[in-house]
This record gives C-alpha cells, structure tokens and sequence, in this order.
C-alpha cells in the first residue's frame, strides 16, 4: 500500500500471471529452468534475435556474470557513466576492478561518445553502456571505438527492452547485455533480470557460471553423463514461478508497450507550453532511436525548483522522485579518486532531474491530475 493517491510506481498485471503461477505449481517443478523459464528464454532470444538469453534473480546478477566471464582480475579498468544504478559499477568492483567514471550527453543522458576514447587505458577491460530511460547511446561510434581497442561492450538495458536504435534492437550491439525485470520496469516479476549473449563463445561458460560453476546443462542435454564442478560460478536461476509471472508479460509486450507510449506522449505533449513558459526542459529523444517508453521526466531549472515541484505534488497525494545521484562523488566512487567536475554534467542533471509517477497502469484520469498538479507549479 501507499500513502500517496497516486504514487510513483504501481505494479501491473498482464493478465495471465495467476494462472501461469498455478501451472508452475500443478507442474510440480518450482526451482530454475522449468518450462516457463524456458519458454522465456525463447521467447527473448527469438523477439530480439540475439543467440541466447539466460534468466538471473536480478539484473545486477547477470552484470555479476559479465564480470565473471571477462575474467576480470584486481587492478583492470571498467569504463562506466557515473550517471546511473550502482549495480552497473558494482558487478566489476566486487571483482577487483577499478571503476573510470564517464561523462554523459547533456541531451540523451547517455554515456558521451565524444569522451569516451580519452578514458581508454592498457587497463581497461570493459566499456559498460546504459541506455538511459531506454533511450538508445550512440552505438556505431561506441562499438567502433571499442572495436579499435579490442575492448568489449556491456549494454546495461535494464531500462530498454524493445527499444531500438538504428533499427536494430537494443541489447544486441555488445558481446553481452543485461535486462531488468524488477517491480519498476515495463515487465516485471518483482524481481528478476536477463543475460543477453550476443557473442556465442560466451554461452556455455555463461551455462557453468550461471549453475554454481558446474556443467548441469549439459548433463541435462545428455551431453555428459554425470555434472561436476568445472569453473566458478553462483547461483543465479530465478524460480520458474517468478518466469511463469514474466512470460506472461511478455507475451503482452504490444500492449503494454502501446499503453506506455500513451503515457508518455501525453505527458509530453500537455507539458510542452508548460515546460517552455517555466524553462523546464523535456527528454529528448533523436531521430534514430526508438525509445522503450521506460520513464518520463523533467529537467528543472535548479535544485531548489526540482525539490519545490517534488513537494508541490506530495501535497497533492502525488510521488515524484529523483533518479541517480553521481556516483563518482558517492563515498565508494571518492575511494576510487571522484572529485567534484570530473562529470560535470552528470553533477548538473542529477540536481536537476525529476521524474513523474509512470507505470503501464496509470489510468486517463490519474495521469491527467498529475499534468494539472505539475501546471499549477511555477518554478521561476
């Protein structure tokens, strides 16, 4: 429950998730890789055309297996934009790794390209990317870049399944790529998430690691006739309750992607004279992306104004939140050498930023109330 009438985020339903759960259980198998998390699996690998998709208990899990299968050892460099979730740092740290932490677009908010080179070093082992708000980076120039260097690309999509760029779906530029299936994304099972595998000599070894570093999968093909111990590895399968709740929202991936694109071109078209009148900025999308609708947010004049709007709504029942605080000046990132203008937009949009309830179940009426509340406000 929630104290607000309408609150930032609200869990929605597909429809069939009940009734797959149930069949999960007359089943009888609840534990990893049952047939719903399968028929995931499938599904995924098919929609998006990557050549093997893995469920994980978290997206944070399938960036802890990116790091196991980088081999990454104490002392090697991850690039990242210091402008997101700490668990696309956190996955390489717990490694060893030192983190080098990237300026962002002041339009996209995504991982600046035209940096990214000068950050490359003999150390550097991986470039992670988030497509931020499932608004695709600039994937030509990052994976030329990356290519020249022979280094590898991590995509961290946890906000962009089915969003595009350039026509070809996000998630499938890198070797591997990771998805969230959390309670706050477009699909969800509460928690959950997804390793994309985009080059193949990454997936059996992606197999072991994923079960506590054994070789179980090809025992269950019939390829060996007894599993063991071969590499290290974790425990990272989901429940096949929790793939039962997904398939059925993914199956529903049209719909429910229609309904956020709803949301979100409301939002923007009846806060566009607003936004311009009060010198509040709009998210930008470019011409070759084709966003996942994941969030929609505003970029305030000042932090004053952000915390003013923030409190103007929570008079009103309504919950509107920040996002990512920068994390080289968070007290990990200091330990690893953050100091103050090292990202100097990164510093600005997160003083800044403010994001507004969002989520595939907000009805007409609900979202209209937060437009009418946002336009009473005046920032200046």
């Amino acid at each position: 429950m929630t104290d607000y009438a309408i609150p930032f985020n609200c869990p929605s339903f597909a429809g069939n998730e009940a009734s797959y759960m149930a069949a999960a259980v007359a089943n009888g198998h609840l534990s990893g890789d049952g047939s719903f998390t399968k028929a995931c699996h499938s599904l995924i690998e098919t929609a998006l055309g990557v050549p093997k998709a893995l469920l994980t208990t978290s997206c944070t899990h399938a960036l802890e297996m990116t790091a196991l299968l980088l081999d990454l050892q104490p002392g090697d460099e991850v690039i990242v934009p210091s402008f997101t979730f700490v668990s696309s740092i956190n996955a390489y740290v717990l490694r060893g790794a030192r983190p080098v932490f990237a300026d962002i677009r002041p339009d996209t908010l995504n991982l600046d390209e035209t940096r990214l080179e000068a950050l490359i070093t003999p150390r550097t082992r991986a470039i992670v990317v988030v497509h931020y708000a499932g608004v695709g980076c600039a994937m030509d120039a990052i994976m030329t870049i990356a290519n020249r260097h022979g280094i590898p690309v991590i995509e961290d999509n946890a906000h962009g399944l089915f969003g595009k760029y350039k026509d070809r779906y996000l998630g499938t530029f890198g070797a591997l790529a990771t998805q969230s299936f959390h309670e706050t994304k477009n699909f969800t099972c509460g928690e959950g998430g997804a390793l994309l595998i985009n080059d193949p000599r990454y997936i059996e070894r992606a197999e072991i690691i994923r079960e506590k570093g054994t070789n179980r999968s090809r025992f269950f093909r019939g390829q060996v006739d007894k599993y063991t111990w071969v590499d290290i590895g974790s425990s990272y399968l989901p429940s096949d309750l929790l793939a039962a709740f997904l398939l059925a929202q993914l199956e529903q991936r049209q719909a429910i992607q229609a309904r956020r694109r709803q949301i979100w071109e409301c939002y923007d078209e009846c806060l566009e004279g607003w936004c311009q009148g009060q010198g509040i900025r709009r998210p930008i999308i470019p011409a070759d992306c084709e966003q996942a609708y994941h969030m929609y947010y505003l970029l305030l004049p000042s932090l004053d104004a952000r915390q003013r709007l923030i409190d103007h709504l929570k008079a009103q029942g309504i919950l509107s939140v920040f996002h990512y605080l920068p994390l080289h000046l968070s007290d990990m990132g200091r330990r690893f050498g953050g100091q103050p203008g090292d990202c100097p937009v990164t510093e600005d949009v997160s003083d800044r930023l403010l994001r507004l309830p969002f989520y595939t179940a907000l009805t007409a009426a609900e979202q209209m109330r937060v437009i009418e509340a946002v336009t009473t406000f005046t920032a200046v």
